[in-house]
């Protein structure tokens, strides 16, 4: 006779399991299967140059900022705590640069969204030459900003450039030099990164435009609906998602732009243009306060991630997003 199964009946008429073959119960999807490890090898091409490039020097950077690190010191870096951050807060002209950043960010923001959705909506049209059109509307997004900052100071040259020279011939004025005066730096500066920064908008909406169905914009026409009818109740509920992430998008890369304001301007002229990074390179790199400028890396993320909270939670919460 054969022995018999493991899994046979008791005496008691029940039926004995084991670990392997326990049944599972509602709401169980089974014994859970072990990790692969081989696909951590898939990943660690990619993860290893993350942690290394990013992670690393950003947690570094975070406890640079509770140190007294400075260039040239003989002594050890000490840990000082919050030191760095009470010293900050004093800081009239960190907060004055910061001033700037908001309304550099704003600025550079709205103007950017507005033209961008106008231009998006054209190329949406059925033109002639529409493709060479969106060809040509990307260029600036691909040209590095400190070229684009080189040309535009040729632009904004006092003597020899294009907009003064045009000034002059069509009688509206002697010229200026835009990049040095009090009043007219900043303006000028935020009109170049306008300009330079509008086509990665265009894209994005574009992109949120061709995924409108056209089946609405037909049916809005039919019953009688206007432009204005029709982009208020079909074309701006559909771009509302994408229009939402690329304001916060543009919002925190122009609040953190530095090469364009710095081949432009450095910062001046009497510090009218000088953008929270900038004012946190120059305590870094030219006074070597590596400890003090850290922290006003850390600052600038923490209230402009408020900021950004603050604005997401208003606008999702307050039924635009559905």
């Amino acid at each position: 006779m054969t022995a018999a199964p493991e899994t046979g009946r008791t005496g008691a008429g029940k039926v004995r399991r084991t670990r392997k073959t326990r049944r599972a119960g509602p709401g169980r999807t089974g014994p859970a299967k072990p990790l692969d490890h081989g696909a951590w090898f898939l990943v660690l091409p990619a993860l290893i140059p993350i942690l290394i490039l990013s992670v690393g020097p950003l947690l570094y950077g975070v406890a640079l900022a509770f140190t007294d690190a400075q260039s040239g010191r003989t002594e050890s870096t000490q840990w000082i705590g919050l030191l760095n951050f009470h010293d900050l807060r004093q800081d009239t002209l960190f907060w004055e640069s910061f001033g700037i950043g908001l309304v550099w960010a704003v600025g550079v923001t709205v103007p950017q969204f507005l033209l961008a959705l106008g231009l998006a909506l054209l190329l949406t049209q059925r033109l002639r030459l529409r493709w060479l059109a969106r060809s040509l509307a990307i260029i600036p997004w691909a040209m590095p900003e400190v070229v684009v900052g080189i040309i535009w100071r040729l632009v904004y040259h006092p003597d020899a450039g294009v907009l003064n020279e045009t000034l002059r011939d069509t009688g509206l004025g002697d010229g200026r030099d835009w990049l040095t005066g009090l009043g007219t730096a900043l303006p000028a500066v935020i009109v170049v990164a306008v300009w330079a920064g509008m086509p990665q908008t265009t894209v994005a909406l574009l992109a949120g435009l061709q995924n409108t169905p056209r089946e609405l914009h037909e049916a809005a026409a039919l019953d009688g609906a206007g432009a204005w009818c029709r982009f208020r109740t079909v074309t701006w509920p559909a771009l509302r998602p994408v229009a939402l992430a690329i304001t916060a998008l543009n919002f925190i890369w122009n609040f953190n732009a530095f090469a364009l304001v710095w081949v432009l301007t450095s910062g001046g002229p009497g510090g009218r243009t000088r953008l929270p990074t900038l004012f946190a390179y120059e305590q870094a790199f030219k006074y070597g306060q590596f400890g003090y400028a850290a922290a006003m890396g850390l600052a600038m993320v923490a209230v402009i991630s408020v900021l950004l909270s603050v604005y997401l939670v208003g606008r999702l919460g307050g039924g635009d997003e559905r």
